[in-house]
């Protein structure tokens, strides 16, 4: 059998371990909590998050469809009488960066407003009529 050699900590291995008398015993989670990563850069996450986000970019329109556009408003514009139900797809640009996305709505239309240049619906609302890429009218 080998013969074990000194140790340099053999005197103090054994010893109780120290407890405070001024300060409270710390949790083992309160412990970890000393040496969790943090946010040295706070909103630098948000940031590149922001950056990542990808926006679309306005489509710019046709003549055929400019054209299509303005007889479809005709048609609404011939039946606001009636609320009509229609379909619209429009570019929403980004708040925050260069772009935006495209939505589509469907609604009852209460009115053109041809001085704002915007369609209003019965919810309250209003699309700008230069950011509408497309309509279809309820039964087409």
């Amino acid at each position: 059998m080998t013969e074990k050699k000194p140790g340099a900590y053999d005197d103090i291995i054994h010893l109780p371990h120290h407890q405070s008398t001024k300060h409270p015993h710390m949790s083992a989670m309160d412990r970890a909590a000393q040496f969790s990563p943090f946010a040295a850069l706070s909103g630098h996450g948000d940031a590149i998050s922001e950056t990542e986000r990808l926006t679309d970019d306005a489509a710019e329109l046709s003549e055929d469809v400019l054209e299509d556009l303005n007889r479809q408003l005709g048609r609404i514009r011939i039946s606001l009488h009636e609320q009509p139900e229609i379909t619209v797809a429009y570019f929403v640009p980004d708040e925050k960066k260069q772009g935006g996305r495209y939505e589509a709505k469907t609604g009852r239309v209460k009115k053109i407003d041809d001085y704002e240049r915007r369609m209003v619906f019965t919810d309250g609302l209003s699309i700008e009529l230069d950011r509408v890429v497309a309509i279809e009218m309820g039964g087409e």
